[in-house]
């Protein structure tokens, strides 16, 4: 049983229907419907009748709600109590595929230790679903991933989209890549290629852009900081958001480069993701907003 179980319950009760209760809690109603569902077969009871009207509290949920009420006061005090001591005891666990990079997370790191001394956060590489399935299971508080517009959204969890970009090919300035003004598939295939592995978003997307061919020679890594470095290093190219490339010291220093791909109008989001706010400690709320603001920053610099 989860808090966030209790908490849907409450607000269907409140606003009459699972449809308002999920635009409420941000979340889309078929999550809210199965997460309901899912506490409804853990207790052996209906909690919910539902009909095209709207969704009420069944006779047995009737019973139940003063105790489920009860339960969300002490998680509200123990909120509270928790807020009031999140400077110096709280420790916020973000989950990230390294591709929002330098220019996004380390000005948000600085700031946030200003106003956030003794918080401590631990920053976790981790592919998509792996920082999903986090999030969920409690294991994570915040996650930064890549999706490709379009992509279905992750059931129960609120997305701020933060930044979007196009992918591009990242090469060292001396390549022969690099002498072009953009670059065709046909192109990535008679060069070394540092591709991502199974399960990042950038690993789909190369697959579909060279549909199923194969380049004459491949790495495979985890991570667009290494591809990053593999690049910079004269080992290949990589491909790669433009917002990953675009102010990376790499980049600054003039060991990277990118150019465009001919013909192409993928649009890749850099979204970050938390469970419902109600169930997000306060500091990490305020990790969440600066993220937020940093990268309005950088889409208006960019």
């Amino acid at each position: 049983m989860r808090i966030e179980q209790l908490e849907y319950i409450a607000a269907v009760t409140r606003f009459g229907s699972l449809r308002r209760a999920a635009e409420e809690l941000h979340v889309s109603q078929p999550a809210l419907s199965e997460t309901v569902r899912n506490l409804e077969r853990e207790l052996g009871v209906d909690l919910l009748e539902r009909k095209r009207s709207g969704a009420k509290l069944s006779a047995e949920g009737q019973k139940l709600l003063p105790l489920i009420g009860g339960v969300l006061d002490a998680v509200d005090r123990l909120r509270g109590a928790a807020d009031d001591q999140h400077r110096i005891s709280r420790m916020i666990r973000l989950g990230t595929v390294n591709t929002a990079t330098v220019p996004l997370v380390i000005p948000t790191m600085r700031e946030f230790r200003e106003t956030h001394p003794l918080t401590q956060v631990e920053v976790v590489g981790a592919q998509q679903e792996d920082i999903r399935r986090g999030l969920t299971e409690g294991a994570f508080d915040l996650g930064l991933v890549n999706c490709l517009r379009g992509d279905d959204p992750a059931h129960g969890l609120e997305t701020t989209v933060l930044l979007r970009g196009r992918p591009v090919v990242c090469v060292r300035p001396d390549s022969a890549l690099a002498r072009l003004d953009a670059v065709i598939a046909d192109d990535l295939l008679a060069h070394p290629l540092i591709v991502m592995r199974s399960g990042y978003v950038m690993h789909r997307y190369i697959h579909r852009l060279l549909d199923g061919r194969a380049p004459s020679f491949s790495y495979s890594t985890d991570g667009a900081e290494m591809g990053k470095l593999m690049v910079a290093e004269g080992l290949g190219a990589t491909v790669l958001p433009d917002f990953s490339v675009f102010g990376d010291p790499l980049e600054r220093c003039g060991a990277i480069t990118c150019r465009p791909i001919t013909g192409d109008t993928t649009d890749v989001e850099l979204v970050m993701q938390r469970r419902p706010s109600v169930s997000v400690p306060r500091a990490a709320r305020d990790l969440h907003e600066l993220f937020t603001r940093h990268a309005a920053a950088l889409g208006r610099e960019g």
